[in-house]
């Protein structure tokens, strides 16, 4: 991949990492009004944030590499 495909990459895992914050937040609060969270649900969303994250900064490591002065 060049660097502009890796950018678009980026920002599309970076949007759907966002994506999940919200997900995740409603499902709180609907757990909230319920009396009941479904953690099932919640630990599967949490695991492709964990995942999306990753993927992040393996992109990032390679557009951005550490150079050590």
């Amino acid at each position: 991949m060049n660097e502009q495909e890796l950018r678009k990459r980026l920002a599309l895992l970076r949007s759907e990492h966002r994506d999940l914050d919200v997900a995740i937040a409603a499902l709180t609060h609907a757990g909230d009004q319920r009396g009941f969270t479904d953690q099932l649900q919640m630990a599967r969303l949490k695991k492709r944030k964990l995942v999306l994250k990753d993927r992040i900064a393996a992109i990032e490591d390679v557009l951005l590499p550490d150079i050590i002065a």
